[in-house]
């Protein structure tokens, strides 16, 4: 069984690009029901509103999406949580790999809630991640079964306590544009998780109640966040660091070749100003050793080495 899971390869090429959702597909798209609705096609809501869970899973969703049109997808106020968000783009174990959906889109949406997008651990089952960090190709593995092309376009986040976006471990080729931040989290904005690469957020707006920092670059390479708008709340920024130990996973993959450019930052704490911190943990948390023993990692060193990012042109606005 290990050895399958260690496999962790995507099925063999994509899909081809999603079609369009049937009528009858759009009328149960938009049922007022409470189980999540499993989409494999592509809907325009011309305004509509979307009520129940978006689930967009594995490679048969491929090309999927949904174009609001200015319309909505869940419910004002109500919360939500990892393994019943708003909208989940997730992968699925499948045989000795995972069938991951890839080219999923959304757009000019107001979104209540969260968005989450997973490949391993999806829907919170730890077992597969916490297997194959414990080889050394792990970043690759994860990057294989994760979802990949992820375009969130015009998205208006009303966050409502889980962390509104949250790009999970693997997952490369997201891009969040265009889009704001507003209501609260208990934690961040955007978490961009561990073996996580390459990955765009420009010429969003960040005017959210956070419990941290806005952005959370934790073991996530080759990013680039370029051309946002932060309302700090006197809270931090864009945090890069690698949790190291949490729940015995390793992470293998350093923050690190990210490129943090001509972003502006308000509200920023007087006497603090973390606008943008490379290396903020270092270790130094109670769980950095649960991942001891291996020769690789966060276990072989709790340290960030975050290295070769780029930090320029940022702007504070007091």
């Amino acid at each position: 069984m290990i050895v399958g899971l260690l496999a962790l390869a995507a099925l063999s090429g994509p899909p081809p690009a999603a079609r369009e959702c049937s009528r009858n597909e759009l009328q149960a798209l938009m049922a007022a029901e409470s189980t999540p609705y499993v989409l494999t096609c592509r809907a325009s809501l011309n305004g509509g509103r979307i009520t129940r869970p978006v689930l967009i899973q594995g490679a048969e969703a491929s090309g999927a999406g949904i174009d609001c049109g200015g319309g909505s997808i869940g419910r004002p106020g109500a919360s939500v949580t990892t393994r019943q968000p708003t909208v989940a783009i997730w992968s699925r174990a499948e045989g000795n790999g995972f069938s991951r959906p890839t080219g999923v889109t959304l757009t000019n949406c107001t979104l209540h809630g969260a968005v989450r997008v997973w490949g391993m651990g999806a829907g919170g089952s730890m077992s597969d991640l916490l297997d194959s960090s414990r080889t050394a190709g792990h970043t690759a593995a994860a990057q294989s079964a994760a979802p990949t092309g992820v375009m969130l376009d015009r998205i208006s986040f009303l966050a409502t306590g889980s962390i509104p976006l949250y790009a999970g471990p693997g997952v490369t080729g997201l891009t969040l544009r265009n889009s704001r931040f507003a209501g609260r989290s208990v934690s961040v904005a955007v978490y961009l998780d561990a073996e996580s690469a390459g990955n765009v957020l420009t010429d969003n707006v960040f005017d959210i109640a956070t419990a941290r920092e806005q952005i959370a670059v934790d073991g996530s390479a080759r990013n680039r966040i370029v051309g946002n708008r932060f309302n700090l709340g006197r809270k931090g920024g864009v945090f890069l660091y690698r949790n190291c130990g949490e729940e015995g996973v390793i992470r293998h993959q350093t923050p690190s070749d990210n490129v943090i450019t001509d972003n502006t930052f308000s509200g920023v704490n007087w006497v603090r100003p973390q606008t943008v911190v490379v290396g903020a943990r270092e270790g130094g948390r109670r769980y950095c050793g649960d991942d001891r023993g291996w020769p690789f990692g966060s276990s072989a060193d709790d340290g960030d080495n975050a290295r070769g990012n780029t930090v320029e042109r940022n702007r504070t606005v007091r």
